[in-house]
């Protein structure tokens, strides 16, 4: 009984592991869905007013540009609730230009300088980077914070 209940909890943490790398909802739902599911959730969770504008019609992309699209949103949105103060963030997600821009803004306090070394910051850019992306964060102070991430993506032919 011991060992089933230890393999039954190390099965669970498997799971858990497995989706926190790359999260079932990509999966089942795709990007933008996804990404309305995390607003959604974000906004049950904490209060939040999270607005939300996704374009339709986006380009394939790669499952490795999905995931770290959906990471960064996901990080830019803990920083949102753990640092900002903010009572409203919009996340939006538009193809412009040849490229794919996801953009989080929130109205918060704007960015401690203390958490631009953080590891959740570096790790958005150290993902930016692998995908060939452009990662840019503003802050203003008493203005909030906006991240925005911009992948370069082919244009269509016809």
């Amino acid at each position: 009984s011991e060992i089933a209940d230890t393999v039954q909890a190390s099965l669970d943490d498997l799971r858990r592991i497995s989706r926190e790398l790359r999260p079932e909802a990509l999966d089942d739902l795709g990007l933008v869905n996804a990404l309305i599911a995390l607003c959604s959730r974000i906004g049950q969770q904490s209060g939040l007013r999270v607005g939300r504008d996704f374009e339709p019609q986006l380009p394939a992309l790669a499952s490795d540009i999905e995931l770290v699209i959906y990471r960064v949103a996901q990080e830019a949105l803990t920083n949102v609730l753990r640092h900002a103060h903010a009572s409203h963030v919009d996340v939006s997600l538009r193809r412009t230009e040849g490229r794919v821009v996801l953009i989080v803004r929130d109205d918060g306090r704007g960015l401690p300088e203390t958490l631009s070394a953080t590891s959740g910051v570096a790790g958005m850019r150290e993902r930016a980077m692998l995908i060939g992306a452009e990662l840019d964060i503003e802050s203003h102070p008493d203005a909030g914070v906006e991240v925005r991430l911009a992948v370069p993506v082919a244009e269509d032919r016809a």
